[in-house]
């Protein structure tokens, strides 16, 4: 029973759409970082600069001041929501050129007309495969 469900764990494991989206994961959080990088380190200076010198990072509302001080941290939302912003911006580019691909391949399909698999047989109508030399309703010889 356990070596049956291993075996099943396994075979679902070993997919390729289940590796597909393993590989896509961690290209994502490593495009995550990145994003969260360039906001940080290159967008958010000149922002905070052009807004008179301000670091976005640092932005907070102080609830309680003291030993272990409780703040809204409203600077670094702003920075998580611009990181968002430049990652659904990029995933709507990738995810409208690939369906512009798509697009493309399938009128490209619709464009060529298939091969036929089959034909009719001269004395019985019936349709038959276009390889056959004799009917399997009326047993004629075909031609």
């Amino acid at each position: 029973m356990i070596r049956n469900f291993i075996s099943e764990f396994k075979k679902f494991a070993m997919r390729g759409n289940v590796i597909d989206m393993a590989v896509g994961i961690i290209i994502g959080a490593a495009f995550g970082k990145i994003v969260d990088s360039l906001v940080k380190d290159v967008l958010m200076p000149p922002i905070g600069l052009l807004l008179g010198k301000v670091d976005f990072s640092d932005l907070k509302i102080v609830l309680t001041e003291g030993e272990n001080p409780v703040s809204i941290n409203y600077g670094l939302f702003i920075n998580a929501l611009i990181s968002f912003i430049i990652v659904a911006l990029a995933v709507f580019i990738l995810i409208k050129a690939i369906n512009k691909l798509q697009e493309k391949a399938c009128k490209e399909e619709a464009a060529a007309p298939a091969e036929p698999t089959t034909k009719t047989c001269p004395h019985c109508c019936s349709e038959i495969a276009i390889k056959a030399t004799r009917c399997p309703h009326c047993t004629s010889e075909l031609k």
